[in-house]
């Protein structure tokens, strides 16, 4: 694993350089850099969403006059040749990040890739997962793993779930898998119709998802 995943913002100077040099030589889709083996960390998934119990704030769930509570089903997305289709019952936030996601998915891994500057020719784990949330309107400044350890609330989401430690991090969106671990298409930001273990990751939620 490399521990360069979570890079921190003394580093970003020197990643511009990078992403410079990266244009005049673009990485390969087989760069190094899955990342998906977990450090010493124990789990804090927190408690999961449900129907009856959504997230804090969130904008799909209504009160009728009777006091019932009622919320969106979620509805997984459907990956199909690489890209995702979202329900159309997900919230524009949702839409909007699976969008985002959409535009660079064949791009490939490039260490601090998407943290010098949002449009990068490849990101690495965090910045896949930052271009994404800020495709949602959800953060203004890309963060890197360890900053996505602390990042909105505690445990899993109902539409937006990110897993990360300090030398990874991957989101799952609607239900599908955003992560910059290799797969037969090549390393690099990719959706997977498979989810791996979170043993070892912390669980965050953007507010209201």
């Amino acid at each position: 694993m490399l521990g360069s995943h979570g890079v921190g913002w003394k580093a970003r100077v020197a990643l511009a350089i990078g992403v410079i040099v990266a244009v005049a030589f673009p990485a390969g889709a087989s760069a190094a850099g899955g990342g998906l083996s977990p450090v010493n960390l124990a789990a804090t998934t927190g408690a999961p969403a449900t129907e009856s119990t959504p997230t804090p704030g969130s904008t799909e769930c209504t009160t009728n006059p009777e006091g019932v509570r009622s919320c969106l089903p979620v509805t997984p997305g459907t990956l199909v040749e690489g890209v995702v289709a979202p329900p159309e019952n997900a919230p524009a936030a949702v839409k909007a990040a699976i969008a985002a996601a959409n535009k660079i998915h064949t791009l490939p891994y490039i260490w601090g890739g998407g943290h010098a500057r949002w449009w990068s020719p490849g990101y690495d784990c965090s910045g896949a997962v930052s271009y994404a949330l800020h495709g949602a309107g959800l953060i203004t400044t890309p963060m890197d793993s360890g900053e996505m350890m602390s990042w909105g609330v505690a445990g899993k989401g109902r539409w937006i779930t990110i897993y990360a430690n300090a030398g990874h991090a991957f989101a799952v969106i609607d239900g599908v898998r955003w992560d910059t671990a290799g797969d037969s298409n090549g390393t690099g930001p990719r959706w997977h119709p498979e989810m791996v273990s979170t043993a070892g990751y912390v669980a965050r939620h953007p507010a209201g998802y």
